[in-house]
């Protein structure tokens, strides 16, 4: 299998995106440890995994990805268990709408700290522990097509997943002579429940109707009128996690059905 060995930590893996991904890398032969604020939904996740693929195959972890403190202590929980970290998937994000004149400065900290300091503190305990292995390793980042593009509503949102492309390539250059890469998925609309939440705040604050949100504003520019799927976006992240060599880093992968293109 293509990760057959591998070691992956999944944040914000309890649903959604990160849910997949952790189902896809254990498909595919990893071990993975679920990641996320809600202890009890990691768990929860683990044991579906554990009953699909096998025992011992999912451990699941509580972690406030802002949290240093939580964050090492995560990540030592994993290597104690597993024996080893090959893959980082910085998947935990929020989401919270507004315009730029009216945007409360704690939310704004709030969604800088989840997106950009929650990426900063689990890569600097994930390449911890994959330089002291030698084995090199896999840093994936969850951007979106907002790190390509803008859309109104959602400065912080856009401001965090542009800096997550800063970091992947600034990580690429410094992993390179551990054998450990960088990259960053962009995905267009996923329907997840982060992505429910938006539809009649955004229909509310625009003053138009939720078919419209969806219609006008989510899958205006896709070739084909369709939303994202998580299994979409958890492909993505098997292929740079199974891919090897430094040929592949420092790198984005759009997934958005043509919403953004290259």
């Amino acid at each position: 299998m293509k990760l057959a060995r591998k070691v992956a930590m999944v944040t914000g893996a309890a649903s959604g995106i990160g849910k997949e991904i952790a189902f896809t890398f254990a498909e595919a032969g990893a071990k993975v440890a679920i990641a996320d604020l809600n202890v009890d939904a990691a768990h929860g996740a683990a044991g579906e995994i554990d009953a699909r693929y096998g025992k011992g195959t999912a451990i699941g972890i509580g972690m406030d990805v802002t949290s240093e403190t939580q964050v090492d202590a995560g990540m030592d929980e994993t290597v104690a268990r597993f024996g080893q970290l090959d893959i980082l998937v910085s998947n935990a994000g929020i989401q919270i709408v507004a315009p730029v004149d009216d945007y409360d400065f704690a939310k704004w900290k709030q969604m800088l700290a989840i997106h950009l300091d929650g990426a900063f503190l689990t890569t600097r305990a994930a390449l911890r522990h994959m330089y002291r292995q030698g084995q090199g390793g896999s840093i994936i980042y969850m951007g979106s097509v907002h790190s390509k593009e803008a859309s109104l509503l959602k400065a912080p949102y856009v401001t965090a997943k542009h800096g997550l492309s800063g970091l992947a390539k600034v990580v690429a250059k410094e992993g390179a002579k551990h054998k450990v890469r960088a990259n960053v998925i962009c995905p267009g609309f996923v329907r997840t429940p982060l992505v429910d939440k938006q539809i009649p705040e955004q229909a509310k604050t625009l003053g138009i109707t939720e078919e419209e949100v969806v219609r006008t504003i989510m899958l205006k520019d896709t070739v084909d009128g369709e939303f994202t799927t998580a299994k979409d976006v958890a492909e993505a992240a098997l292929f740079f996690a199974g891919f090897e060599s430094n040929a592949l880093t420092g790198q984005s992968i759009v997934v958005s059905h043509g919403w953004f293109m290259q």
